[in-house]
Formats: structure tokens, C-alpha cells, sequence
């Protein structure tokens, strides 16, 4: 998919007013979601109606690892403390942190929880668009690096998990 084909769904979306939109193809996913979509958890209302905002992940099989590419454009695996075996979920943009989906629910993970891969951990709010962050990894979080309202910085840690084995 070229910019051209990704500028006229967006125009397509924005005019027909969807508020929710996934394609994958030739080892492509791409996710476009309105912060205010019904569908869609967002810790804070918007304030006024937010643009639609791609977000492109390659795809993958179940379980296998992402081949997310870095700021560099090598791939990066989930960091991992060699000493301990634990995994570090990073933020993979910048944006605001939020444990729930909105105020008056639960976190979606405390410590001590057991995750699975694809599992929700938090939102990060960027540009009025709500971004899941899913656990990379099988196992226990044991550390929360981030308070909800937080901002964060791409690579900054969230998550510290501890790995199944």
C-alpha cells in the first residue's frame, strides 16, 4: 500500500463519518480508529471530534514475535533484562499513559497478574486516537513504571513481565 491508497481511505473514512476501520493484506495490518468510535475505550472524553490517525502494524501468526521496526529501522524484539529473564514492554509512541479504559473502571493489569500475547495492558493516547498496548509476552507483571496521566516517550519502559517458561 502506497501513501496515495492510505490518503484516499482516510478521505473515504472521514467523508462516510466511520469511526472504525481494519484491513490486512500482503503481510500488512493497518487500524484506523476515532477516539469517540462506541467501540473504542478512551480514559478522557475528546474535546472536539479527532481526525482519523493511522496506525500500521505488520502482520503476524499467532503467537510469533512482532517485527516492529525501531526508529532506525532495524527490528526490535521486546527488551528483555538478561540478569533477571524479565521482558520490558516499551511505549512504542509518544503519548499519554492510562492503566483503564476510562476513570471509573479498573486497570487492565496490576502487578502480580498474569498476561498472555495480544493481552491489553494500557492506552496510550496520541493525537486524540486511543492506542491499545498488548503484551509481547506470556507471564507476570511485576512492575508498573507508569501512572495513568503520565506522559510518555517513545521507548520508555510501562511494563516490567516476568516470562513463562
Amino acid at each position: 500500500m502506497d501513501l496515495k491508497e492510505l490518503k484516499e481511505i482516510l478521505q473515504i473514512l472521514e467523508e462516510k463519518e466511520i469511526t472504525e476501520f481494519e484491513l490486512e493484506e500482503e503481510g500488512m495490518k493497518l487500524r484506523i480508529r476515532k477516539a469517540g468510535s462506541a467501540s473504542g475505550n478512551h480514559a478522557v472524553p475528546p474535546a472536539a471530534p479527532a481526525p482519523l490517525i493511522p496506525v500500521v502494524m505488520p502482520a503476524m501468526a499467532r503467537g510469533a514475535a512482532p517485527d516492529v521496526a525501531g526508529p532506525a529501522g532495524t527490528p526490535e524484539a521486546p527488551a528483555v533484562d538478561e540478569e533477571a529473564g524479565l521482558a520490558i514492554v516499551k511505549s512504542p509512541i509518544v503519548g499519554t499513559f492510562y492503566r483503564a479504559p476510562d476513570p471509573n473502571s479498573p486497570p487492565f493489569v496490576e502487578v502480580g497478574d498474569r498476561v498472555r500475547v495480544g493481552q491489553v495492558l494500557c492506552i496510550i493516547e496520541a493525537m486524540k486516537l486511543m492506542n491499545e498496548i498488548e503484551a509481547e509476552v506470556a507471564g507476570e507483571v511485576v512492575k508498573v513504571h507508569r501512572d495513568t496521566g503520565q506522559p510518555v516517550q517513545y521507548g520508555e519502559p510501562l511494563f516490567t513481565v516476568r516470562p513463562d517458561r
